[in-house]
């Protein structure tokens, strides 16, 4: 770590010089490029200069300490100073951890309902409640773009997209299988039941992160179905965009215009084909959302939803919260930044092995 910090604290130095020199900025590209990189390099070389200083004032308390008139005070200094060194050393190797480079994309999230019939697909419209409060409770705006109802007011599926810068490092926790143990609506018995969803959280994929070629491409439009607003119904403003080499097909019908169901359905291609071409350079990534959104089967969950109970329990962090009226009111933060620091622990004791001081 020593040798990393290092080398940031000198190239950090040296793009500050590099900025100031005139013949960098009469050069808007290079000055620009000069500037991104010494932002980014800003938090780490600023932290390496705190520990540095750290570290001279616990040199001085140790040569403070051999005098006896102020031995006293200074080991009560140390002690304080070795405490905050340990912490500050965490937060170097916090800061050494790679950055994920989707964290500030929007994301495409896909609910389906799985075991249970039709009280699935209630929780699945539950579900989508819940992250409709989640997004406006964090300034995201949720829009969505295909939805699959059912008579009692369900979904079979509902796909939607949450915009925001953040919204990927906040809900990408959200994939896999959540169920739900409650009294249906439906049964008449009172007999509490066991249901599932699947939830699919991809990050958004702009035009410049794949090129799709429009002689690839196949575009029906059709009439909306399902309950929907004036016009929704009776003009044929629903649009099916089918991507020729590989067969995958996308539906967005939610909006009255054509033109704007046609672009949200691209970014929904563009979504999916990106995760599809990271899976197959990834296989680790494949298998990876293989297990996290499994088959939707019952004995398969990340969460479950005990209505009965008023409980919530993340089984990934072993997290139960007695308060699943504020949760399902979008209240996930605590979950959230639950998973956050499993997350962060985990990778900090991989880098661990490999970094020391």
């Amino acid at each position: 770590m020593l040798e990393k910090y290092q080398w940031i604290s000198e190239r950090y130095r040296e793009l500050t010089e590099m900025i100031s020199q005139s013949e960098v900025i009469a050069d808007p590209k290079a000055y620009q490029t000069a500037l991104k990189e010494r932002s980014q390099l800003q938090e780490q070389a600023d932290a390496w200069d705190a520990y540095q200083k750290l570290l001279e004032h616990l040199s001085q308390a140790n040569q403070m300490a051999s005098d006896p008139d102020l031995q006293e005070l200074a080991e009560e200094e140390i002690k304080e100073l070795e405490k905050t060194k340990a912490e500050m050393e965490k937060q170097l190797l916090v800061l050494l951890l790679p950055k994920d480079p989707d964290r500030d994309r929007s994301v495409v999230m896909e609910i389906r309902a799985g075991a249970g019939g039709e009280e699935a697909c209630l929780f699945a419209a539950d579900l989508m409640r819940m992250y409709e409060h989640f997004a406006a409770r964090h300034h995201f705006r949720l829009e969505p773009v295909s939805l699959s109802d059912t008579e009692l007011g369900g979904f079979r599926e509902a796909v939607f997209i949450v915009s925001g810068a953040g919204a990927w490092s906040l809900l990408k926790f959200e994939s896999g299988v959540h169920r739900v143990q409650r009294v249906p609506i439906t049964d008449s018995t009172g007999k509490k039941q066991t249901s599932t969803c699947t939830v699919a959280v991809l990050p958004e994929a702009e035009e410049v992160d794949i090129q799709i070629d429009p002689k690839d491409l196949r575009i029906d439009v059709y009439r909306s179905t399902g309950h929907g607003g004036q016009c929704i119904n009776t003009t044929d403003s629903a649009v099916r965009i089918t991507y020729l080499p590989t067969g995958l097909a996308v539906t967005c019908q939610d909006q009255k215009s054509q033109l704007r169901n046609r672009e949200t359905a691209m970014t929904l291609l563009r979504s999916r084909l990106l995760e599809s071409l990271r899976s197959q350079a990834d296989a680790d990534y494949a298998e990876k959302r293989r297990v996290q959104v499994g088959t939707g089967d019952r004995s398969e969950r990340i969460r479950t939803y005990n209505f009965h109970e008023s409980r919530v329990t993340d089984h990934r962090i072993g997290l139960t919260l007695y308060r699943i009226d504020d949760i399902m009111n979008g209240d996930l933060d605590e979950i959230i930044q639950g998973l956050q620091m499993a997350e962060q622990a985990k990778k900090l004791q991989e880098l661990s092995g490999n970094i020391s001081i």
